[in-house]
């Protein structure tokens, strides 16, 4: 199908001096977009500035810009928030152009006008673009004059039973933030208030405004990219239904099974909401398309978005780099390359989806998402983008998103084997992630048939997080793995001790045992005792493993045979910071196989013999789940107060996400430690609940 580029305009381009040439950038961001950004700079010859929070000081966009600029503070809203000192540090290291990312300040109007006060080169679209699409109620507005299709707005103070769910929206900034789904009429002025909180707190802004929620409807957006010459190209679309908490996980280019009369339908629409508020730069219009087949407005990004790979895979073109030649003046060709292919897109988040999409934190012991190279004359089939490398930490401030892997191949089905593929073989360890949820979805049937909707993971959900059937023996024998690696004498180990082999006691077997992280039949984490035979001769045996003989043993490499088929399981030890002979964390990956295609990696505790007495916290506490800071706490709690079970205490804000942490029993609150404001730490007591007692 070929795509939608409009008829240049025969308008002159306004007279005036002649169009800025760029020199130096600045990437008024962090992580992974701001590495994405750099890439490109330093292709078209581009000096390159970084800015940089406290914890970000030695993040990998700040390893790879030629200069940095330091940002005083670690939250937000002190540092890439404030544009007043992104501008400063542009001017200070000599930049002569900003361009923006996304989230932060990318749509903020007033920032992109301030840079030009500067006299600097704004990469993104004019302000009054910006400003003119900031509000959804006033965006929709705009297009509802353009003749763009709309979701009519329901006035929530005479919402009938008739009008439900509704969907509670900001209106302003995006990411999910300050929505609800609302199907029940009594929930309704709770949820209000709760999204216009959540709104307020996120954007400044706490106006939140409803319209129908659309069961089964899928997301779908237009890439679209103007010049200053009257050229707007639609770049094809892209599908992004799989969300979690209205964000995106799973995005592909070009959306699957749309007709060709709606997808030229789209088209023509995205360029309409283009041209309504004079547009220039890439952006991005996003459409709600009903199980019909009918596609409705929602909102138009106006900046570079996460998912940009899928739709420069497939055109084979370099988004940003585009980006900076509208921004010097030049003009687009009439139409766009034709695309070709298939593109698909996982985000890598560190979180754990069984646990309500909870945040994690840590340090990323090993980080290694493999990338082969593509077989000619195919372009790069896969393909990575991230903030984050070997040793970094991966903090409570931001994004808990660590890398995009992004898959193309000639079909779709190609594309998702491929990128199920990469993501199985990757090796992460030290902070949990999203990866098995990310391999299942790809491979689920609803998936492979391109039945795709925003209501995917609100069904599915339980079962994709389910453990595997056979997750007790993959734990065992990953411990068994780790227990086997441990003991074996290192390679520069004296000549005596490899020859001798395994410890002088012969007669009884030896033993270790780890706590292994979900490695219980329901997903709990479990304890394995591992017991050995050593042997001069070869490798040790293992004791009570019927089905498993161990082929070979090294510190950081075991061989085993599973029921007559080989398995290689890597192992790695993270030392413990104490001193300690033992590790404090073991990391087990073993390569999928026909019979194993899941991720199967490990993570594993040595088990002391003693425990600690004092590891104990008081009946009832409520500890908090991940750092964070308590945005708010439930109007009027306080000691002394009945709870019931279930019932919302407090909120902690963790990674741009809201948390509820709720009252394990009913009972007395006897206890409220965490404040307004607070910043906690993982594990810290934040109340405690003394459970009624049972009649």
């Amino acid at each position: 199908m070929t795509t939608t580029a409009s008829t240049p305009s025969t308008a002159p381009t306004p007279a005036g001096s002649p169009p800025p040439s760029i020199t130096s950038v600045l990437v008024a961001n962090r992580g992974e977009i701001a590495v994405r950004v750099f890439r490109t700079a330093r292709a078209l010859g581009l000096a390159t500035v970084a800015v940089h929070s406290d914890p970000d000081a030695d993040a990998l966009h700040v390893r790879e810009a030629d200069a940095a600029v330091r940002l005083p503070g670690a939250a937000p809203a002190d540092t890439y928030l404030r544009g007043d000192l992104v501008i400063e540090a542009a001017l200070a290291a000599g930049a002569d152009a900003v361009h923006p990312g996304y989230g932060f300040l990318s749509e903020n109007a007033d920032f992109a006008r301030d840079v030009l006060a500067a006299g600097l080169v704004w990469i993104g679209p004019p302000p009054a673009a910006i400003e003119a699409m900031a509000s959804k109620t006033r965006a929709k507005e705009l297009m509802r004059a353009a003749g763009v299709p709309l979701l009519e707005p329901v006035d929530p103070t005479g919402a009938t039973p008739g009008d439900l769910p509704l969907l509670l929206k900001a209106a302003a900034g995006g990411g999910g933030r300050g929505m609800r789904v609302v199907r029940d009429l009594h929930e309704l002025k709770s949820e209000l208030d709760a999204a216009a909180a959540e709104a307020r707190s996120a954007f400044g802004d706490g106006e939140v405004f409803a319209e129908p929620y659309v069961e089964r409807g899928r997301h779908v957006e237009v890439q679209v990219l103007a010049d200053g010459h009257g050229t707007v190209w639609a770049l094809g679309t892209r599908d992004c239904s799989l969300q979690r908490r209205h964000q995106k996980v799973i995005e592909e280019a070009p959306a699957p099974g749309l007709p060709d009369a709606l997808r030229t339908a789209l088209h023509e629409a995205a360029v309409a909401a283009a041209r309504a508020v004079a547009y220039r730069g890439a952006g991005t219009v996003e459409f709600l398309v009903t199980a019909d087949g009918r596609p409705y407005f929602l909102e138009m990004n106006t900046r570079l978005q996460v998912e940009h790979p899928v739709t420069e895979a497939v055109f084979g073109l370099d988004l940003v780099a585009l980006q900076f030649r509208v921004a010097e003046g030049a003009a687009l060709p009439p139409t766009p390359p034709e695309p070709a292919g298939h593109a698909v897109e996982a985000r890598l988040y560190a979180e754990d989806p069984a646990q309500d999409w909870r945040p994690q934190t840590g340090t990323l012991a090993t980080f290694h998402v493999p990338a082969p190279p593509a077989l000619p004359p195919a372009p790069a089939a896969i393909r990575v983008d991230t903030g984050y490398a070997d040793g970094d930490p991966v903090g409570v401030h931001y994004d808990a998103m660590l890398a995009k892997v992004i898959a193309y191949a000639p079909t779709r089905a190609e594309a998702v084997r491929a990128l199920v593929r990469t993501l199985s073989a990757a090796r992460i360890h030290g902070v949990a992630t999203n990866r098995e949820l990310l391999v299942r979805s790809l491979t689920h049937p609803q998936f492979t048939a391109a039945r795709l909707d925003t209501g995917f993971y609100e069904r599915h959900l339980g079962a994709l997080t389910e453990p595997a059937p056979d997750a007790g023996r993959a734990a065992s024998l990953a411990a068994a793995a780790a227990a086997l690696a441990a003991a074996a004498p290192a390679a520069d180990a004296p000549l005596a001790a490899r020859l001798g082999g395994w410890r002088n006691v012969r007669s009884a077997p030896q033993s270790r045992s780890y706590r292994v992280s979900g490695g219980g039949p329901d997903g709990t984490d479990t304890p394995y005792e591992v017991r050995y035979l050593p042997s001069r001769s070869g490798p040790p045996q293992l004791v009570d493993q019927p089905g498993v003989r161990v082929l070979a043993v090294e510190p950081h490499r075991v061989a085993l045979e599973v029921d007559g088929v080989r398995r290689l399981f890597h192992v790695k030890q993270k030392s413990n910071n104490s001193g300690a002979a033992e590790a404090e964390e073991v990391y087990v990956d073993t390569a999928p196989t026909p019979a194993h295609p899941a991720p199967n990696a490990h993570t594993l505790v040595p088990v002391p013999r003693f425990t600690d007495p004092q590891d104990r916290t008081p009946p009832g506490s409520l500890l908090a789940p991940m750092p964070g800071t308590v945005v708010r706490i439930a109007e009027g709690l306080a000691p002394g107060d009945t709870v019931t079970a279930g019932q919302p205490l407090l909120w902690l804000e963790a990674m741009k996400m809201e948390h509820r942490i709720v009252s394990p029993a009913s009972g007395t609150l006897t206890a409220l430690h965490a404040g307004l404001g607070h910043q906690v730490e993982f594990g810290a007591l934040l109340a405690v609940v003394q459970e009624e007692p049972q009649p």
